[in-house]
């Protein structure tokens, strides 16, 4: 898929006192072990060799939020970037929310949000059969307060002989980014402070050359 725009980016966008709201409420929920996407068991079942193996992708908490007052601030912003970069994706839902907490040394490797085949959830009309189209990062914490921690991208699978690129575009509190979800992105080691962000995965029906790769007509 050829893309004029990997990522579309609004700066400072959510108004500051949105983001203290989400970080104070994040903050008073019971935060769990961030573990990846591949992995569909809950961390209190994972063994010890699973969860070393987990942290040398991924390390950080995270809180669930699926709160309409967060969602109502949020989409807009996900509408806009899909009409101004042109991508028009079809999509529908919105996952629940993740509130990510990294502190010193914590990081998430690369990545793509998307799986190679669809959700299989009969019994969740919302998510049966769709993938993650477009993906969601709002910055929650004013860069003054944290080093290290940017988020990068590497196109190199859609655009071959480019860099990875650090976004500092978003660097700036209350400042949101979209990009589609099959973009690999890392999170880069936070080198002092707590850097907080809240991420949400947009889903749709399977795009045409998907259904062609796993056979579904």
């Amino acid at each position: 898929m050829n893309l004029k725009y990997y990522y579309w980016y609004f700066q400072s966008a959510i108004p500051e006192r949105i983001c203290d709201e989400i970080v104070r409420y994040g903050k008073k929920q019971e935060k769990e072990t961030a573990i990846t996407g591949s992995n569909s068991k809950e961390i209190k079942d994972l063994t010890e060799l699973e969860i070393k193996n987990i942290q040398q992708k991924r390390k950080s908490d995270i809180v669930w939020m699926s709160d309409r007052w967060i969602y109502k601030e949020i989409q807009p912003y996900i509408y806009q970037a899909n009409v101004n970069a042109g991508w028009n994706f079809d999509w529908d839902f919105s996952e629940a929310c993740q509130f990510t907490e990294y502190k010193k040394d914590q990081f998430y490797d690369w990545h793509c949000d998307s799986y190679e085949e669809p959700y299989d959830q009969p019994d969740n009309k919302n998510t049966h059969g769709k993938i993650r189209k477009l993906s969601m990062t709002i910055s929650l914490t004013n860069p003054e307060e944290y080093e290290g921690g940017d988020l990068e991208f590497d196109f190199r699978d859609t655009d071959k002989g480019s860099q990875p690129r650090i976004c500092e575009e978003i660097r700036k509190k209350g400042s949101v980014i979209v990009f589609p979800s099959f973009v690999w992105h890392r999170v880069k080691p936070v080198t002092k402070g707590t850097r907080h962000s809240l991420v949400c995965w947009n889903l749709g029906y399977p795009f045409k050359w998907v259904l062609k790769k796993i056979n579904i007509k």
